[in-house]
């Protein structure tokens, strides 16, 4: 019975493309347009069921930082072995990175969401067991992996499926729930000891590994692989049962169908002049995101905070809830302002912030007006923090989720993934060693990259909004 109404729908579809073209559905096309503005619910329930892997993302990513004194003092671990265990999560993401563009096309978006969700959750279990620092970085290795591969698939998988007016805001639900789960994290560590902590980890998976049961796999990917039934009946059950889905579906089928005309792309072949430009855009944004010193602000505010004389404690908290609340005013915003106006001024109040906060410490280091010096600070870090979290925290995953054909998807997002990971390591790893070379020369290094930012998003950025992946890809990569 399903098969047949498959069938029929399919039919729809094709027929429908001829008539358009004829005008003879001209009266269709216009309640088509009435009807994209009231979104099925399923748009929703499956952006909300493939954003639980964000925010297991953020679940792993927060869960060193509030356990540092007792995992040591249980496990009686030095420094180093704790350092080893907190970086060791970065690895893994690099490993995830590189395998999650092929796993998300071999196996499907939900297939990797699935293995992801294995490796978190076999993590988690190893780290509530251990009893010494192997089990541990074992553990920590495998939640690492899986963040990895979240974080490729889930902002693909969400604007793959998304209505082009809505796959802003959905996408950047991903980067919200990541901030959140972090916070979250941050919070609840402080009251529950560090193995009750890892248990709770296992939350969010279990929310996907059920979820995924109840929603369609990305149109996309199936249109790619040739299973058109299945392409037209998840494209439907996302834009309602009553929607005319045939002109997107004709589009998205047409791009395909040009895509598959083209030799099947190697590693190497990304960087000839077709793909040249929506690599750019993709890695570049990933760099200008990474070394503009967000993870080692990230890493070190409470002892930014300490070192400025404002209590940490305060400052972590504060800190928290403003990522939090802006990430959701930016979520509200990117579609309506656009993805380029929001990373302009994401990246001014990122060279604004890093200079406040380079004064705090010329001040304090050369001793003048002292009394300035933790009012100017918590100034700087959260002008930087709600700066990061209106753009430059989300954007780059939108847009990179995108720009990138669906033949190259698979390994041109991978590689933007990786250089984010490789980046978020370095810019942690460095942090330190520029703190301790100079605190404020560290903040005017920043500044300046992030200025440097400013200006590769106005030459090279376009602008996404409002345009079908496919109108916006064949733009891009003409």
């Amino acid at each position: 019975m399903v098969e047949m109404k498959m069938e029929i729908k399919e039919d729809d579809v094709e027929g429908g493309g001829k008539q358009i073209k004829g005008g003879i559905t001209e009266p269709l096309i216009h309640a088509s347009k009435v009807e994209q503005h009231h979104h099925p619910w399923m748009v929703y329930f499956t952006t909300f069921i493939a954003v639980c892997g964000s925010y297991e993302f953020g679940a792993c990513a927060g869960y060193s930082s509030p356990t540092q004194d007792a995992i040591r003092k249980d496990l009686n671990l030095s420094l180093a072995e704790y350092s080893l265990f907190g970086s060791i999560l970065t690895f893994g993401a690099m490993i995830g990175a590189i395998t999650s563009g092929p796993i998300a096309d071999f196996v499907g978006r939900k297939g990797a969401m699935r293995v992801s969700s294995a490796f978190c959750i076999a993590g988690w279990l190893v780290i509530y067991f251990s009893e010494g620092p192997v089990p541990l970085d074992i553990g920590r290795l495998a939640t690492g992996y899986g963040m990895g591969v979240f974080s490729f698939v889930v902002p693909v998988f969400v604007a793959e499926i998304a209505p082009k007016e809505l796959r802003g805001a959905l996408t950047t639900l991903n980067q919200f729930m990541i901030v959140t789960a972090v916070s979250v994290s941050f919070i609840i560590g402080t009251v529950l000891s560090w193995r009750a902590l890892a248990i709770i980890g296992l939350i969010p998976t279990a929310v996907l590994l059920l979820g995924l049961f109840f929603i369609p796999e990305s149109p996309r990917w199936l249109a790619k692989r040739g299973r058109a039934k299945d392409f037209v009946a998840a494209l439907q059950i996302l834009r309602g049962k009553d929607t005319d889905i045939s002109q997107e579906a004709e589009e998205i089928q047409d791009y395909i169908t040009s895509l598959e005309q083209l030799a099947k792309p190697k590693m190497l072949d990304l960087f000839q002049r077709r793909y040249l430009r929506s690599l750019t855009i993709g890695i570049g944004l990933m760099v200008c995101q990474q070394l503009g010193g967000i993870n080692g602000v990230c890493f070190y505010t409470s002892s930014i905070f300490d070192l400025a004389g404002f209590p940490s404690t305060t400052g972590s908290i504060i800190y928290a809830i403003l990522q939090i609340v802006i990430t959701g005013v930016g979520a509200a915003l990117i579609d309506k302002a656009g993805r380029k106006p929001l990373l302009l001024v994401s990246g001014s109040g990122l060279v604004a912030g890093c200079i406040f906060t380079a004064v705090a410490f010329y001040l304090k280091v050369h001793d003048v007006a002292v009394e300035a010096v933790p009012a100017l600070a918590l100034t700087g870090i959260l002008v930087y923090i709600g700066s990061f979290s209106i753009g430059m925290g989300a954007i780059p995953w939108v847009v990179m989720s995108e720009i990138f054909p669906v033949n190259i998807k698979g390994q041109a997002g991978s590689l933007a993934t990786l250089v984010n990971w490789f980046g978020a390591w370095l810019c942690s790893y460095t942090f330190n060693f520029l703190m301790s070379w100079s605190s404020y020369g560290t903040f005017v290094l920043y500044a300046a990259i992030n200025a440097l930012a400013i200006l590769f998003i106005v030459l090279v950025v376009p602008e996404t909004k409002g345009k079908s992946l496919e109108q916006l890809q064949a733009a891009i990569n003409a």
